[in-house]
This record gives C-alpha cells, sequence and structure tokens, in this order.
C-alpha cells in the first residue's frame, strides 16, 4: 500500500474534483502541506515520553488528546527499556509537544487549542511533577505533560475523567507508599488548573454517552457528518443507543481497596466520525483479565459493543498485554492500528498475534507504531516486520473532505521540521 514519490503527483482519488490532488495530501521528502478546511487530520506525536495526540477537525477545531510526559530523574525513563526523546533533548517534551502543534494547527495555534482531554491520570499521558522541572511564568506551577503545554499555548476546555471515583484523592494519597511522586503531580496538577480557569479556561468531567460536548465550533454547519461520540469515562460506558450509559464496575467500599477500580479502566474513550470514516481511541482501557482480577477489569467488552466496526483505531494501553482482547478486536475490526510507544512493553507479544489474526477477523489490516524499540523486535521476532508498515515517526491520519479517502502518513521524527517520510494510502473508508 505503500506510494512511491514519484506517484503521487499521479494519484487520483474516486471522489473526483471535489478531492484535493494527491500532492496536496503529502509527498515524502518534503513538507507536509497544511491542514485545509474539509480535512479531518488526526496527528499521533512523538516525544518518546508518553502519548500525545493533536486532532483537528475539518472546521478548523482544535482537540488535545492526552499530553505525556515521564519524570526524567527516573531511572527507569532513560534506561535502555524505555525509547530516547524525539527529536532530541535540547527541549523538554511538553515544549517538542507544543511546537508541532503550532507548526500544524489552523493560524498556527494562535488562538490556542479548543479542546484538551486527558484520557486518565498516568504520567504518560497528562505529565508528571519532578524535580527540577521549569516553572510556570507566574511561579505557581511546574510545567510537564498537559500543564506545561498548557502554559504555552492557551486551552480552552479541558475535559478529565471525575477524580472524585473510586475514592476522593485524600484517601488514595493515604494509600501510597513513602516517596511516590505522584501526589506532587496531583498537587502540581490542581495549581495548574486553579491558575488557568482565572485566564478564561473551563474545566469539564467527560460525559459518557455524550454527543454534543464536544462540538465543532467555527462552522458546523458546513460539516454535519462529522462528530465526536464519547463513549466511556470511569465506569459510565455508552450502550450505543441515544445517550443512555451504564455503570460496569460494582459498587465501591472506600474503605476496601481491591473494590476500586486502578486508574487504567477508568479511562476516557471516544471515537471521532466523518461520514462514512470512523477513529477510536480509549486511553489505556484493559481487555484481558489476568489471574487475581476481578472481571471487571475488563471494561473493552462492552466498549467494542457500543462502538462496533472503525476505520482506524490507536492500541489500547499501548498495545501492553492486558488490552487488545478477543472481543474487542473481532468486533472493531480496524483496517489501520495504531501503536504509540514508548517503553519495550509495547506490545506484547501476544497482543500482536491477536492484532493481526484473520480467525478474529478477515482481511488486510496495516499496522503502525510511533517508536518500536529493537528490544521488542528482537524478542517478538519476525512478527513485527511483517505487521507493521512503519515503525518509527509520527503518525498522521489525513482523512480528505467527506470522509470516504485517508491516508496515513509518518512524518519524520528525528528533527523539528518533521518532513514527511511515507505515506499509505489512499484507504476507503468502511461506511462508504
Amino acid at each position: 500500500m505503500r506510494i512511491p514519490a514519484i506517484f503521487l503527483l499521479a494519484l487520483i482519488t474516486t471522489a473526483g474534483a471535489a478531492q484535493p490532488p494527491a500532492a496536496a495530501v503529502a509527498t515524502i521528502g518534503q513538507p507536509l502541506p497544511a491542514w485545509r478546511e474539509g480535512y479531518l487530520d488526526l496527528h499521533h506525536i512523538n516525544t518518546g515520553r508518553g502519548n500525545a495526540a493533536f486532532y483537528i477537525l475539518p472546521d478548523g477545531t482544535t482537540i488535545v488528546f492526552d499530553a505525556g510526559e515521564l519524570d526524567p530523574t527516573n531511572p527507569r525513563t532513560t534506561s535502555r527499556r524505555n525509547t530516547p526523546e524525539r527529536p532530541d533533548t535540547t527541549r523538554r517534551p511538553y515544549a517538542w509537544i507544543a511546537a508541532y502543534i503550532r507548526m500544524f494547527a489552523p493560524g498556527k495555534a494562535s488562538t490556542g487549542i479548543d479542546y484538551a482531554i486527558i484520557s486518565h491520570f498516568h504520567d504518560d499521558h497528562f505529565g508528571s511533577w519532578y524535580s527540577g522541572a521549569p516553572s510556570s511564568a507566574d511561579g505557581k506551577f511546574s510545567l510537564t505533560g498537559i500543564t506545561g503545554l498548557g502554559e504555552l499555548i492557551p486551552i480552552h476546555r479541558l475535559l478529565t475523567r471525575d477524580y472524585h471515583y473510586p475514592v476522593d484523592p485524600a484517601v488514595l494519597f493515604r494509600q501510597l507508599t513513602p516517596g511516590n511522586s505522584f501526589a506532587r503531580t496531583w498537587d502540581n496538577y490542581l495549581a495548574f488548573v486553579a491558575d488557568q480557569q482565572t485566564k478564561g479556561m473551563r474545566v469539564e468531567y467527560f460525559r459518557a454517552g455524550s454527543r454534543s460536548q464536544i462540538a465543532l465550533l467555527h462552522q458546523p454547519a458546513a460539516w454535519p457528518a462529522c462528530y465526536v461520540q464519547n463513549v466511556k469515562s470511569n465506569g459510565w460506558i455508552w450502550t450505543g443507543a441515544d445517550s443512555t450509559v451504564k455503570q460496569h464496575f460494582p459498587p465501591v467500599d472506600p474503605a476496601d481497596r481491591k473494590t476500586w477500580p486502578d486508574e487504567n479502566p477508568l479511562s476516557n474513550a471516544l471515537v471521532i466520525h466523518y461520514g462514512p470514516f470512523s477513529y477510536y481511541t480509549g486511553g489505556d482501557n484493559p481487555g484481558n483479565v489476568f489471574l487475581g482480577d476481578a472481571p471487571w477489569r475488563d471494561v473493552e467488552t462492552d466498549i467494542a459493543k457500543a462502538v462496533g466496526e472503525v476505520d482506524i483505531a490507536t492500541m489500547d494501553h499501548h498495545g501492553n498485554r492486558d488490552a487488545l482482547n478477543e472481543n474487542f478486536i473481532r468486533t472493531l475490526r480496524p483496517r489501520v492500528w495504531i501503536e504509540q510507544v514508548w517503553t519495550a512493553d509495547h506490545p506484547g507479544h501476544e497482543v500482536l498475534i491477536r492484532a493481526t489474526s484473520t480467525l478474529l477477523y478477515p482481511g488486510a489490516r496495516d499496522l503502525f507504531a510511533t517508536n518500536m524499540m529493537e528490544a521488542n523486535q528482537l524478542v517478538i521476532g519476525p512478527l513485527v516486520e511483517q505487521s507493521y508498515k512503519s515503525l518509527q515517526g509520527h503518525i498522521l491520519v489525513r482523512v480528505l473532505p467527506g470522509g470516504s479517502e485517508y491516508y496515513v502518513i509518518i512524518l519524520d521524527d528525528s528533527n523539528p521540521e518533521s518532513r514527511v517520510k511515507q505515506v499509505f494510502g489512499p484507504y476507503k473508508a468502511k461506511g462508504n
């Protein structure tokens, strides 16, 4: 499916004159052509320090989905088990995310980010406080992950899960082992939120089942076929009908930690629809229940029932061993899998076997990873090379006007120019 650069100019889409010429989509070795009205751009940004995604809806509405930053003072972060920083260490990860967004956002993000969503409160998704992190201009909080991004580019609306569930954070902090830095991370995050609210940022809890909480803000009437469906937050999972949700988890006993869901299965999940095209992303939601786990830790099965078949799915939990169960894979059946990688745990060998198995669903599927480690390739072996179309780089999905066709474009993450490295497509949206 890879298209050599010399053939891109000759490629004509089946949508006829209404579609832009292929050269306007991407040409290998050149800078990425700017987003234009009618495109749905889905960027997966690789810093080597956690997840970050940036979406531009067809009218120019912008969404950030996570802005992670691991603690650089933690020995694991800089060990051979984890990926190196990309493109380099001259900036902090949050600053690289901001620079990337400024490069590709409509109007160069001069008016800020319309929506920022934190899938859940783990450092690789929203940033970790650490000693030596830079301070905000007013000195009220440290810059890391989402707090650093929000300092550099204003966030208009921040959406998170309701963090008072399963217990109030104060109860959780009393349970943490001595020396755990999450309490400092949490205090820093709250200081950021309080500071930014005084500057106009709105903060809301992500509402599972809603199709209106995230809306096209600039020209909604021009693109009625594009919408964001909220699927899950905490234990509330959309049923697939109207905006109704059901509670997946049994009642919590605040005195018994065994009854508390851990942070991963509390992740927010959503689907972006654009005409016949659909894209799923869901943080670190798990689906495989290991020995000793409560059966309700499998949230993927109920997510899948609500979501149904999609064109593209990001791998839950980076493709880690507790994610992508058989029901989830068999139901979503994506043509394209996207994996955001920052450690040798991504992907699990058995996860890759399931994701590529035609016994779970027939037909071709292409896999793309932001930062596959050599350790994975050595341990898993030839299945990695056989399955993935690209192992390194920012991953952009560019959906053409109307949603009938899309490309997967790999951008070079080794330098700030982020030039086009590979182009795959056009793919036909399944809803055609």
